[in-house]
């Protein structure tokens, strides 16, 4: 018996080690380590990073953009659609999710509530009175979609890019990689497994003058990984945010009659193209761009087509 207790002690000894040594080193983020450009603002739940990008003096206003990023990568995806949007005559608000980028990494559970809670806090800081064009990717696309169908009057429209939720199934996520403490090891101990090493992307090169290639993209993703956080806000996303399955929310946002963009790849192996079929049975009075050799990184391969069709999508309202 005390072979066992001491076999069992050893075991968790060694367990251990990796888990803290991937700990060492990774520090709490402050607010001098956001860059000059942006800010932060205390919501109720911590402090969130955000900026502003403005039309010149020259421009009309013509509205105000809020992006919303996806699961893992934070706001650097809307570097290469920001400038069509802002000579277009727009105000554009980006920020970063709790745990990614350049906000604050709370201990929490991050489900829709967080999300939706977190957008509305977000425009209500900034003093927006006017109605806004939401545009969400991916993980993004569900969290613009509950604030669009919570606060339809404050929504001029909703943009969708490659959008998760449209499945007409939820994968069991109850393996032994989510569970709770054997999950938390496993994707700290792994952690540059999951990301950080590698290709991040479905493609690493585009043409697009303006894509945010993989040589930029890697080094801008991985400053993130600095901090203490991150990880434990994508398992929690896992475990609480529903990331396939939220079409009752899209039919109850069709019925509010907010103007529906969807921008899709055919080639999406990320969030497959087929959701289109479920986003064209829901919106039938949206608009579907599909784009034959796009992948799940549109958003930053191919941001000029991309820019384009939203540009033109809410400059016809």
């Amino acid at each position: 018996m005390e072979k066992l207790f001491l076999a069992l002690i050893i075991i968790l000894m060694l367990l251990a080690v990796p888990y803290f040594y991937k700990l060492y080193g990774l520090k709490q983020i402050s607010k001098s380590d956001i860059p000059e450009k942006g800010d932060w603002v205390e919501l109720s739940r911590g402090n969130i990073y955000f900026e502003w990008f403005l039309p010149d003096d020259s421009k009309e206003i013509k509205g105000t953009m809020v992006l919303v990023h996806g699961f893992s990568t934070p706001s650097f995806v809307w570097g290469g659609l920001i400038n069509n949007f802002t000579s277009s005559g727009y105000k554009v608000l980006v920020y970063d999710h709790f745990g990614r980028g350049y906000s604050e990494r709370p201990r929490i559970k991050y489900d829709k509530d967080l999300y939706l809670e977190t957008l509305r806090e977000l425009i209500e800081s900034q003093q927006i009175k006017d109605q806004v064009h939401l545009v969400g990717y991916s993980m993004g696309g569900p969290i613009v979609g509950f604030y669009a169908e919570t606060y339809p009057r404050d929504t001029k429209s909703a943009t969708l890019i490659a959008p998760a939720g449209f499945s007409k199934s939820i994968p069991d996520m109850k393996s032994w990689t989510t569970m709770p403490i054997v999950g938390d090891w496993f994707w700290r101990v792994f952690s540059d497994r999951l990301y950080g090493i590698g290709n991040m992307s479905e493609t690493q090169y585009s043409d697009d003058p303006l894509s945010i290639n993989e040589d930029r993209f890697l080094p801008l993703f991985q400053d993130q990984l600095r901090f203490r956080g991150f990880n434990e806000s994508l398992l929690s996303t896992i475990r609480h945010f529903n990331l396939f399955d939220v079409r009752k929310m899209y039919e109850s946002l069709h019925l509010k009659q907010v103007p529906i963009l969807a921008i899709w790849g055919k080639k999406d192996g990320v969030v497959p193209y087929t959701g289109s079929q479920e986003y064209e049975r829901i919106f039938s009075n949206g608009k579907l761009v599909s784009l034959e050799e796009g992948t799940h990184d549109i958003t930053y391969r191919q941001p000029t087509k991309v820019g384009e069709e939203i540009i033109n999508f809410i400059n016809s309202l």
